[in-house]
Order: structure tokens, then C-alpha cells, then sequence
């Protein structure tokens, strides 16, 4: 596949931003002689999107036989339960849709034109609820969108400006399906029109919907215009400033990491054990970190509910993130060589280094938090801790030390959250720059957080420390052992894409469509997080500030089990002695890079959730998470 180095060259004019499509479509008839220099438009295609259906007949095959051990990867079976693909399913979504709708009627067209493509090109951009579409719109980013887009030069990228492709070439029975193959070599051709087009590898391509700009005007600090339209979303110019859009050995395209290549295995049931085709091909997982809405999409949609995606494909994507997440990131933290608990627990030096293309985390900043979860237990008893997760409460314990990395927005006039077609202020953005990123306003961080580096680009890490005062209340557990005390400290990375927080605005503003996103919710316990990396210490007791009632003479007991070493290592989760970490396995994992087999131990197997069958039962037994998520920057 031809990748997109040629993207690092292109640079947005921010005059284009935020114009309406007839404008932005007249500004690229004026800047273009191309003959695709207007986005296609609403029930002009003389020749529609073909159902996903039609193509499952050919592109949902097994695996080889000689290949039945390994992931699937045709390509509708990691698409099909993917978030790509029930993008127009997406309950929380639609609540967003709801709360825009309310604040702006009939300024949703921009949501759906992105979330299903295939409702806006039938002529339905004006739908705000999922129960408004047809069976075929609710196929998401489907097949066709992307195999029939084409590369419009004058057209910038960001807000769905797509352009298909609509016409038949000589002689031909359908639109050719474009993409990254070329069936000159002999390999029997497939049976609708094909064109080699290296586009749809290119992260230009992803860059289509991943950036999104409102029409509100930006402003700073002082409530002064800033000239530009509101940054909503830069995923894609995040990736286009950083080090992994430049050509060389960094280069990594969107597609790199998230449509990891396959090579040399077929693409279509008729090569099965019959054909291998040298260009490759791509996983279509197109997976990210929001496991939880793939249990919920699964539970509405799987077996267990509308039954209109098979199980299957939702437990593919499932068992593709735990692979996947594991890779975003790497922890390393220091801590002391032993620790006397009467005197405390000080220099627990924790960084956290992005290795993704993007900030981490990127995209949609409503209600997302990442932060950094340190506790520290000693004979099963919670010695210290900074931003402990309580899933019963769906809360992150505020304490001085929280580490908290987000974006968040606001109407500046009012301090007005959570309205996304209303803000124009970033009061903070506190999300981890990708390696490499050049500044400009577009997608600098907000706040005194980074500084820039001596070669004059934001820093792809973060580095925090913690102390803890002493505890006069832990006593020795074995006091008659001097070897066995350990202060076992757990360093989590964890991100939360929903939080209470937001979940409650949606049920008290998005109507009907938040009450049942608060169900949902409610139903499943809350949204766990998600753990991008771990590691852990173990750090040996050399003193006890509570006194034993084991002791005789009254004095504090102490252990003696002399001095170890402490080192930094990679995110891991197995222990070793001494205060130090290990690696769970074995590597690390770098910028562009992905690992191979790694994942958390939190995956879903077989059919929907437990938790679905216990419906409103649990919903009113369950006290309500009802208090306010407050993170600190």
C-alpha cells in the first residue's frame, strides 16, 4: 500500500474552516479546475451506495485453513463490529445529537453527515434520533463510503466534506471500487469494476471526518476573538504536525496503526486456499479505547437484543482492543529502593509517554478523562493512593496529587459545558501531544502544563511525582518475619471515555435519547476505565509507624530486609522484588509501533453481558451515581 508522506505538506488555510458546504463547495470551484471540487451532496448520486450486505457475500469469509488460528481478518468481519460500522448506532451520539439539536434546531446536519453518511446522502440529514433512520442507515462508515471516496485537493479536510465517486467507466456495470490493489499480475479479477487508488491509504482519508470545526468563533482567556472558527476536533492535524507524518523511518499513517497491513493474504472468498495477492491487504478492525459502548452496542444489538450484528463480530472487535490499547502508551516509574512508612513514602516518579499519532487521548473531548491511578497496598490493606477508581460510584478519588489529562470547553460568556455547538474557549487542554508536534494554535495544548522543547516542538510525555506523608495506622502483619513486608504499589494509566458526569448531563438534557444512554449506563454498573498501561513495585518495609499489639513492649515493629534497587521500566504488570517493575511482556512498545499479542484481562467472550438479563431489576435496586466528577488538572 502507497502511504501518505506526501501529507505533511498540507496545511489547511483557516479562512476555509467553518464555511458552510456551498461555500466551501464555491470556494473550491474558484481555487480548482478539478472536476470533483464540490463534497457530493444529498440525493445527487445517479448511482447509490451499495448495502454492506452485498458485500459481505464476498468479503465475510473464514479464515484460511492454514491461517484458522490466527485473528480473523477478512475485512466485513473485523468491519462489521467495529464502532466504524454502528457509528449511526452509537446511543451516546444520539444523546449529543438531542442536546444540539435543543441548542441549535436543525443545525445537526453536520453529526449525521459523518456518524451515517449513507442517511445524509439520502437526502435525511435532518434526522436526530437513531428510531428516524432505515435499516440500511444505520450501516455507519460503511463499505462503499470509503471504497468509492475520491482525493479533492481543493477540498480541506474535516467536517464529512467527502466527494464519491459516481461514474462508471467505459463499458462498466458499476462504479469501480477503489483501493490500494492491482489484479494485473494474474490474480483472477473480482467481479465488480476495481481501480487502483492509493487515496484511501492516506491519512488525509481518515483526516475526512477526524477533524471537525463549529462556526462559533474562538476565543482566548479574555473572552477576545481569536479570528478562527471553534478546533473542535484536530485528530487528523495533530497527526499531520507530528514526527509521524514525515517521511523516513518515523512515518506511521493513521492506517499503520489502525488497520494494521496483512500481507499477502486474500481479500475476497474466491482466493481462499486458492490465491494470495502480493499487494496485501488490511485489517479492518479500526479499533480505538471505547470498549464499554462495544458491550453496550453488542447488548442492544447482538443476540441478546435487536439481534442485527451477529455476536461474532463484536467479540472480534472486543478481543482487537485488548490487543490494541496496550500500545498507546508506556509507563516508567521510580520509586525508592525501601520505605519506612513512619517517615512516608516519597519520590514516586511516574512518566507517561504518548506513542500514538495523535494527542492521547484525541478526538471528541466531552466527558473523556484520562489520569494516572497510584495505590499502594501492604498485607491486603490500602496504605496510600491518588485517583483510585470507584466503580460504584463511577468516580475518581480527588485528591492534591490527581493527574488528569483532557480537553475541556466551554461557552466563554457563561462557563456553559457539555454544549458542544456552543463552545468557543478551551479552558484547559491538558492531552499529551504526539512525538514531534510543531505549535500552532490549531493544536497547541492550553494551559502551563508542557513547554516546548529545545528543538521547538511540544513533548510526547508527561512527568509527574508523588509523596506521601506518614502512616501511623498500618501495623507489621507477621512481626515475628523480618523478610516478608512489601509495599506493593500499582501505577495504573487509565481512561474513561463516558464519565458519570457526563452521562448525568445527557439524562437531565438529550430528552428520551439521554434517559436511555442513562439506562444503559445504569444497567451495565457504569463505565469501567480502561487501562492503557500498568506497572507495579515492589518495595520492600524497613519501618512500621503503628505499634504492633502483637509487641510486648510497645514499641513500633520493624522489619529489617536491607536495601534493594529501583529502577524504571516499561508499562507491565508483573512484579519483581526491590522496588522494581517489569515489562509484562518482555518489550516495549515505541512510537508507530504495535505490539503483537498484548492485551488486558478485561476482555468479553461469547454472548452479550451478564448484566444484560437482569434488566430494570438492577436498574432500581442499584443506588444512582449521583455526584459530580470533578477532575483536576
Amino acid at each position: 500500500m502507497q502511504h501518505d508522506q506526501s501529507d505533511h505538506r498540507w496545511r489547511r488555510g483557516r479562512a476555509w474552516r467553518g464555511l458552510t458546504p456551498a461555500g466551501l463547495g464555491l470556494l473550491a470551484a474558484l481555487t480548482s479546475t478539478s472536476a470533483h471540487a464540490v463534497p457530493t451532496e444529498p440525493e445527487t448520486l445517479v448511482n447509490p451506495l451499495v448495502e454492506t450486505v452485498a458485500c459481505e457475500l464476498c468479503h465475510g469469509y473464514s479464515n484460511p485453513v492454514a491461517d484458522m488460528d490466527d485473528p480473523p481478518y477478512s475485512p466485513f468481519q473485523t468491519w462489521q463490529g467495529s464502532l466504524m460500522a454502528n457509528s449511526a448506532r452509537d446511543p451516546v451520539f444520539w444523546a449529543g445529537v438531542a442536546v444540539a439539536d435543543a441548542d441549535a434546531p436543525g443545525e445537526t446536519e453536520l453529526c449525521v453527515r459523518c456518524h451515517a453518511p449513507r442517511a445524509f446522502l439520502d437526502g435525511h440529514g435532518d434526522v436526530t434520533a437513531v428510531d428516524q433512520l432505515t435499516l440500511d442507515e444505520q450501516s455507519g462508515v460503511e463499505c462503499e463510503l470509503c471504497h468509492r471516496a475520491v482525493e479533492d485537493i481543493a477540498v480541506p479536510p474535516g467536517n464529512a466534506m467527502y466527494t464519491i465517486d459516481d461514474v462508471l467507466e467505459p463499458g462498466g456495470t458499476n462504479v469501480p471500487r477503489r483501493g490500494p490493489w492491482d489484479y494485473t499480475d494474474g490474480v483472477p479479477e473480482p467481479p465488480h469494476d476495481w481501480m487502483f487508488d492509493s487515496y484511501i491509504g492516506t491519512s488525509r482519508m481518515c483526516g475526512t471526518c477526524h477533524d471537525v470545526t463549529t462556526e462559533a468563533e474562538r476565543v482566548d482567556d479574555d473572552g477576545v476573538g481569536l479570528g478562527v472558527p471553534f478546533n473542535e476536533q484536530r485528530t487528523y492535524t495533530e497527526w499531520l504536525r507530528s514526527d509521524f507524518a514525515m517521511p523516513g523511518a518515523g512515518f506511521s499513517s493513521c492506517q499503520d496503526c489502525h488497520m494494521p497491513a496483512i500481507p499477502d493474504m486474500p481479500g475476497c472468498q474466491a482466493h481462499v486456499n486458492q490465491f494470495t495477492h502480493a499487494t496485501g491487504g488490511r485489517s479492518h478492525d479500526l479499533v480505538g479505547a471505547n470498549r464499554f459502548m462495544v458491550e453496550l452496542l453488542q447488548a442492544e444489538y447482538g443476540s441478546a437484543g435487536a439481534n442485527q450484528v451477529a455476536d461474532f463480530f463484536f467479540d472480534n472487535t472486543l478481543a482487537a482492543m485488548d490487543a490494541f490499547v496496550t500500545s498507546a502508551a508506556t509507563l516508567e516509574v521510580v520509586g525508592p529502593a525501601e520505605v519506612d512508612l513512619e517517615q512516608g513514602l516519597p519520590g514516586i516518579a511516574v512518566t507517561v509517554t504518548n506513542n500514538t499519532g495523535h494527542k492521547l487521548p484525541t478526538g471528541y473531548s466531552e466527558g473523556r478523562v484520562m489520569w494516572i491511578e497510584v495505590l499502594a497496598d501492604y498485607a491486603g490493606q490500602r496504605v496510600y493512593s491518588s485517583g483510585a477508581w470507584d466503580q460504584a460510584s463511577g468516580q475518581i478519588e480527588q485528591d492534591a496529587q490527581l493527574r488528569t489529562y483532557e480537553g475541556i470547553a466551554e461557552r466563554y460568556a457563561d462557563g456553559l459545558n457539555f454544549h458542544l455547538l456552543f463552545n468557543d474557549h478551551w479552558v484547559v487542554d491538558s492531552r499529551i501531544p504526539p512525538l514531534g508536534l510543531t505549535p500552532d494554535l490549531e493544536t497547541d495544548p492550553v494551559g502551563d502544563r508542557y513547554a516546548l522543547l529545545p528543538n521547538g516542538t511540544w513533548p510526547n510525555f508527561d512527568q509527574h511525582s508523588y509523596d506521601f506523608g506518614p502512616d501511623m495506622m498500618v501495623t507489621d502483619a507477621t512481626p515475628g518475619d523480618t523478610t516478608d513486608d512489601e509495599l506493593v504499589v500499582t501505577v495504573r494509566l487509565q481512561y474513561v471515555i463516558n464519565t458519570t458526569e457526563y452521562v448525568e448531563f445527557l439524562a437531565n438534557n438529550a430528552g428520551p435519547a439521554g434517559s436511555h444512554v442513562d439506562t444503559l449506563f445504569d444497567l451495565a454498573g457504569g463505565a469501567p476505565p480502561v487501562t492503557l498501561a500498568e506497572q507495579t513495585l515492589t518495595i520492600p518495609i524497613i519501618g512500621f509507624g503503628a505499634v504492633s499489639s502483637t509487641d510486648s513492649g510497645g514499641a513500633p515493629t520493624t522489619t529489617d530486609s536491607g536495601v534493594a534497587d529501583s529502577t524504571a521500566t516499561t508499562a507491565g504488570v508483573t512484579s519483581l522484588p526491590g522496588g522494581t517493575a517489569s515489562d509484562a511482556s518482555g518489550s516495549t512498545t515505541g512510537p508507530g509501533q504495535l505490539p503483537g499479542d498484548e492485551g488486558c484481562s478485561c476482555r468479553t467472550t461469547g454472548g452479550a453481558p451478564a448484566w444484560w438479563g437482569l434488566g430494570l431489576v438492577l436498574l432500581w435496586g442499584r443506588r444512582r451515581r449521583r455526584s459530580a466528577l470533578v477532575s483536576a488538572a
